[in-house]
C-alpha cells in the first residue's frame, strides 16, 4: 500500500510556527515516527508553500499511483477552488486533515473549500489527525 501525505503552504515551519497552535514537533520528526508506525505501507512526502505544485502532485499521483492521499492544505484549505477541483478531477481518494481545531479558530477557517471533495476529515488532534488520515485509507482498502 501507498499513502502520499501532501502538506501546503507554512507546514515546514511546524516546530518552529506558533506552537501553542502547531506544537514544538517538527514534521520530519512526526513522519519518521508515522513510517515506522506502518511499516508496510510507503509513505512519500510533498510538501509545497504554492499553490499550483500542490495541484501537480495531486495531478501526478491522483490516478492509481498511490492508494490514497493525506492532505493538510493549510490555508489553502479555505480559499482554493483550484485544488477543490483538482481533488474531484482525480480518481485517488483524498483525505484533508488539520493539526488545529478550525472550527475553534478565525471564522473565516471555518469553511472548507476541500471538503465536500474529500472521502474524510479528520481536525482537531494534533499530529495524530495525519494518523488518522492514513487509518482511514487503510481501513477503506
Amino acid at each position: 500500500m501507498k499513502v502520499l501525505i501532501i502538506n501546503g503552504p507554512n507546514l515546514n515551519l511546524l516546530g518552529r510556527r506558533e506552537p501553542t497552535i502547531y506544537g514544538s514537533r517538527s514534521f520530519d520528526d512526526y513522519l519518521a515516527e508515522l513510517r515506522a508506525a506502518y511499516p508496510d505501507v510507503e509513505m512519500p512526502y510533498f510538501q509545497s508553500n504554492h499553490e499550483g505544485a500542490i495541484i501537480d502532485s495531486l495531478h501526478d499521483n491522483g490516478f492509481g499511483e498511490v492508494d490514497g492521499i493525506v492532505l493538510n492544505a493549510g490555508a489553502y484549505t479555505h480559499t482554493s477552488l483550484a485544488i477543490a477541483d483538482a481533488i474531484a478531477a482525480i480518481s485517488t481518494p483524498v483525505v484533508e486533515v488539520h493539526i488545529s481545531d478550525v472550527m475553534k479558530r478565525e471564522p473565516i477557517r471555518h469553511h472548507s473549500m476541500i471538503r465536500e471533495v474529500c472521502v474524510a476529515c479528520y481536525a482537531g488532534f494534533g499530529l495524530d489527525s495525519y494518523r488518522r488520515g492514513v487509518d482511514h485509507i487503510i481501513n477503506s482498502k
